[in-house]
């Protein structure tokens, strides 16, 4: 028999054999959950070629955490509280359409305000507010393919409801910050209402980014505010120049009009600097600012603060401790307010007093484990605080234990 008339025969046997080995052997039905949850899973289309839409994707992020926390108010009265809190329930999208438009358009889900209240029920689910609502033009690339050339890295010009990053832990995402909450000077410099509406101008060339910023001060809690209530200029100077080690320069100049204030400072300026290795990094962020004109006296002057942040990997990928420190102070009584979460919660000793949370001075130290299960699309988060407020009346300490869980897609 010639040799090409047996390959028919070879080949069978062959596919005979593999097919019996591959009954014998049990099929590898494992999910590779994290591949799955850090892939994109939310893209929906991606065409670069459609001239009317480029990208539609979704995602979303849940954050659950519950506190524990033992203090003494400003009379020496000792209180417990515990609290449970659905943080953050989002669903997110981004467009891009029409070669050089996009649009993040971003839903909160959820009103938890069971810490601020005595009403244990008081959880509502469902279409809450906007969290972010832009649109965005890709100007660079509008003027590469118009005349050939790109003066700049980057030239972006947006409009709408975002975040205002003032300091280095606002300019990092609640899906990838290393501590449960933010510290009290990051949440008073991020404005009393930290979704403001806004133009935006960002240029990019090398190691240099440019923000700049026309901010509403109206208050608008659910979506896009107006005008009628004065405006803040913002400015933010980032240099990188590499992967490790970025500085980054805030400031903020407010001149609201009317009862209105959606900041609830006059200026504020913030200079960062961040170093990041794969197994250590440390952040430290000084701030310097002016309450301007208030209600009370006592509520204005000038305010400062200091953060420094150090983390490492106790377990590469896995397992990461890090440890907190922040100062702030004031030239005025009640200058500086510690955050609502949790030292100035609802306390169920109704005759806890804790000053409403202001004071002139205040030092707090955080340190925590945070387990990665699949990154920080997946991970739980544990912490423990202390806080001592000086106010008018006395001094506010308080121990927060604190557990949480972070995911998104």
């Amino acid at each position: 028999m010639r040799p090409l008339l047996l390959l028919p025969f070879a080949f069978c046997q062959c596919a005979t054999a593999g097919s019996k080995a591959a009954l014998d052997e049990p099929a590898d039905t494992t999910v590779d959950w994290c591949g799955w949850l850090s892939d994109e899973p939310g893209l929906l289309y991606n065409n670069k070629d459609n001239p009317w839409i480029q990208q539609l994707s979704i995602g979303g992020r849940f954050h659950y955490q519950a506190a524990y926390v033992d203090g003494n108010d400003v009379r020496g009265r000792n209180f417990t509280d515990t609290y449970s809190e659905v943080r953050r329930f989002r669903l997110e999208s981004e467009w891009d359409f029409l070669r050089y438009f996009s649009s993040e358009i971003n839903v909160n889900l959820v009103d938890d305000r069971r810490f601020r209240t005595a009403d244990s029920d008081d959880l509502d689910w469902g279409y809450d507010s906007f969290d972010e609502l832009s649109l965005s033009f890709d100007l660079d690339k509008a003027l590469n393919d118009t005349f050939g050339d790109r003066p700049l890295d980057k030239i972006e010009l947006s409009y709408g409801r975002t975040k205002l990053k003032v300091g280095a832990e606002a300019h990092q995402s609640s899906r990838e910050i290393h501590t449960i909450e933010r510290s009290d000077i990051s949440d008073k410099i991020g404005g009393d209402e930290n979704r403001t509406t806004g133009a935006r101008l960002t240029l990019g060339e090398g190691d240099w980014d440019l923000t700049l910023g026309l901010i509403s001060g109206e208050i608008d809690e659910e979506a896009l505010a107006g005008w009628s209530a004065g405006q803040a200029f913002y400015g933010s100077l980032e240099w990188e120049p590499n992967k490790h080690f970025r500085v980054i320069y805030d400031h903020v100049h407010n001149n609201p009009q009317g009862d209105e204030d959606a900041l609830g400072y006059s200026w504020v300026g913030s200079l960062s600097a961040v170093y990041e290795t794969p197994r250590w990094g440390v952040m430290a962020n000084g701030v310097y600012g002016d309450n301007g004109s208030q209600s009370d006296p006592s509520l204005e002057g000038e305010f400062w603060g200091v953060v420094v942040m150090p983390w490492t990997w106790l377990v590469e990928d896995r397992l990461q401790a890090v440890v907190r420190y922040q100062y702030q102070g004031a030239s005025e009584a009640e200058g500086i307010r510690v955050a609502s979460r949790y030292s100035r919660a609802y306390h169920d000793d109704l005759l806890v007093d804790d000053d409403g949370g202001y004071g002139d001075s205040q030092h707090s130290i955080y340190a925590g484990l945070n387990y990665h299960i699949c990154g920080d699309n997946l991970k739980l988060m544990g912490g423990v605080e202390f806080s001592e407020l000086q106010t008018r009346t006395g001094s506010l300490s308080t121990w927060s234990y604190m557990a949480g869980v972070r995911s998104y897609f």
